[in-house]
């Protein structure tokens, strides 16, 4: 029942992510959620999330912003950034999943989607035959609509992480620290 909700692995941050077993794992196409992802909901791009994009590009990955939000925040997001991208994306829909890969070039099994929220950033890339990774969202929301949605993905959580068959499914590509 929940399964249509797990990403393929969870992980602590954006930064925790060994972006050099993916690529070895034959992606090529990295998709970004931008708020609560990639900077507190809102925010501008910060100078370690710039340098963040020019080290995963010199590796190799096509990236591209995946965002509900308007072009005004999302072109101001990129400031300093090179990437694709795609605002009003209306996720959790897959037009906007699959624009995105059409626009990486590449077929859906070479790209990744990176988000926070698990009903739409993961979902939608679960509907578009996409792999997902959940990443732990940066903020605290506990009052809102959004921190009700949080209360669930708790709970989503909790089965997802004992599904033996849904665990894991990238298999190791959480960064060792030197």
């Amino acid at each position: 029942m929940f399964k249509k909700f797990y990403p393929y692995e969870y992980e602590e941050s954006v930064f925790s992510i060994d972006y050099e077993k993916l690529y070895e794992k034959g992606f090529r196409g990295l998709i970004f959620d931008i708020d609560n992802t990639l900077v507190p909901h809102g925010a501008d791009s910060t100078a370690e999330v710039d340098e963040f994009f020019r080290y995963i590009q010199s590796l190799g990955f096509k990236t591209l912003l995946l965002s509900n939000n308007d072009e005004e925040r999302t072109l101001r997001f990129l400031k300093n950034i090179d990437s694709l991208y795609i605002c009003d994306a209306d996720k959790p829909k897959p037009a906007g999943y699959l624009k995105a890969v059409d626009m990486l070039d590449m077929p859906k099994n070479q790209a990744v989607v990176i988000g926070d929220q698990i009903f739409t950033d993961i979902y939608g890339a679960n509907r578009s035959g996409l792999a997902s990774i959940l990443v732990k969202f940066i903020g605290h929301d506990t009052v809102s609509k959004a921190g009700r949605r949080r209360a669930l993905e708790r709970f989503v959580l909790y089965f997802y992480k004992r599904s033996k068959s849904c665990y894991m499914r990238l298999g190791g590509i959480h960064r060792k620290e030197a």
